[in-house]
């Protein structure tokens, strides 16, 4: 057997050059494992009959879904109420009891959140509870039956580790670095009035904004002055005073942002006020991938503009990277829009617009790798926050047709029993 490590290398070079994504491709390995099981029926019957002495019997089976019991909510700052009553609702529909941890970085929605909401709700089966991040790691040494998390890769580690001691289910709503992709063909207008709107949208502090465009030098000198234009139409000629443009949440993300301003060149914005924690909207260029602006989230007014020489090399800079929470192509081909969607993955995916993918309920929301895990939105926040108990229901009398299940096993036994799984197109083998 070949070592485990080139194993594995191999297995990832497949997944990744796209082996495995065709329907075909899957239906062909379907229809190899069916004749596995079908050539070597006999073999594997008594090989289990060796090993585990087994036969057994599948029927027909219901779901019921099923409240998990007591479950944490840990919702972010920047977007305090909607983070925090979204899962709320999914967690309530499902009928859960609910401990809810609001940041303490929103201060004022924090304490709404604390002295109103308790009176909207049933106490015996909700709670709010308050403080920083000693009081959360105190809170997580306790048990829960699910936890909700929304916030940072970082934070979403120590979570998942305090949910691994008691083998809790959960979901971690992260970020990451989320790449958009202008194609040459674009008006470079439009491009700059969308991307603009959810780059700056809450001061950039979005965990679905882009985190920074890939497209070739000559789009990036067209989409400079377009930006610009886009950038004055929606704050202004001075952003600063304008009612329509967020703020820093705090001094210490501040100083972090203000941080990132000094990579790479200034190309539009790069003003700041620290006393007002005020960031102008702001386009970076010729940044290094080695530089704090292309090596963390954002998180801020700020986006870079990377130039790349094809489509293939914007692909490879994706997916050399971890995998985001969003992905966004832009091209007025559809066919480059769908080489994007099919040769990388995402949490979630938007051509030729921002975030509007996230306000569809018809849709779910949530990271994969290292933005995150699980989802929620509409119906699949109720499905998150639900258990899904496998029932089977069966008639207490009609015994004698049970019979055939029953040992000593004999070769007309097993006939019958293929027979009537055949019959009833069950689609799992009698193993």
């Amino acid at each position: 057997m070949e070592p485990l490590e080139d194993t594995l290398r191999r297995l990832r070079e497949a997944f990744c050059a796209g082996r495995t994504r065709p329907a075909e491709f899957r239906a062909a390995q379907l229809r190899g494992l069916g004749r596995f099981l079908q050539d070597h029926k006999q073999q594997l019957q008594q090989a289990l009959a060796q090993d585990l002495h087994k036969a057994t019997q599948l029927d027909s089976a219901f779901i019921r879904k099923e409240p998990f019991g007591l479950v944490l909510i840990v919702a972010p700052w920047n977007y305090p109420v909607n983070l925090t009553l979204v899962p709320l609702v999914g967690a309530l529909a499902a009928g859960n009891c609910v401990v809810l941890k609001p940041s303490e970085l929103s201060r004022s929605t924090e304490k709404v959140l604390a002295e109103e909401l308790p009176r909207y709700l049933d106490p015996s089966c909700f709670a709010v509870v308050l403080g920083g991040p000693s009081e959360t790691e105190q809170l997580l040494e306790h048990r829960f039956d699910y936890i909700f998390f929304t916030g940072s890769p970082r934070v979403g580690r120590i979570v998942m580790a305090a949910a691994a001691k008691h083998l809790t289910p959960i979901t971690l709503e992260l970020g990451g670095k989320n790449p958009c992709y202008v194609d040459d063909d674009c008006d470079p207008q439009t491009v700059a009035n969308r991307v603009a709107w959810f780059r700056y949208f809450n001061s950039g502090q979005t965990c679905v904004a882009p985190d920074y465009v890939l497209c070739s030098p000559e789009t990036r000198e067209r989409l400079l002055p377009a930006l610009q234009s886009a950038i004055t139409r929606f704050y202004g000629d001075d952003p600063k005073s304008s009612p329509n443009l967020g703020r820093i949440i705090n001094q210490k993300h501040f100083l972090r942002l203000q941080g990132l301003l000094r990579c790479g060149r200034v190309a539009i914005g790069g003003q700041s006020d620290e006393s007002d924690r005020y960031i102008a909207p702001t386009v970076l260029v010729d940044v290094q991938d080695t530089e704090p602006v292309m090596q963390e989230e954002i998180f801020g007014p700020i986006l870079p503009l990377v130039t790349v020489r094809s489509l293939d090399e914007a692909i490879d800079f994706i997916n050399q990277r971890e995998k985001p929470l969003a992905l966004y192509a832009f091209s007025n081909s559809s066919q480059v829009v769908r080489q994007v969607l099919a040769r990388t993955s995402s949490g979630g995916f938007c051509g030729n617009d921002g975030f509007m993918h996230m306000t569809l309920a018809s849709l779910p929301f949530g990271g994969v790798g290292h933005s995150g895990m699980g989802r929620y939105h509409g119906k699949f926040s109720f499905d998150t926050f639900s258990h899904q108990r496998a029932c089977l229901l069966r008639s207490p009398g009609l015994e004698k047709v049970n019979h055939i299940r029953y040992p000593p096993y004999t070769p007309g036994k097993l006939r019958l029993l293929l027979l009537a799984m055949e019959e009833r197109r069950c689609s799992c083998t009698l193993l």
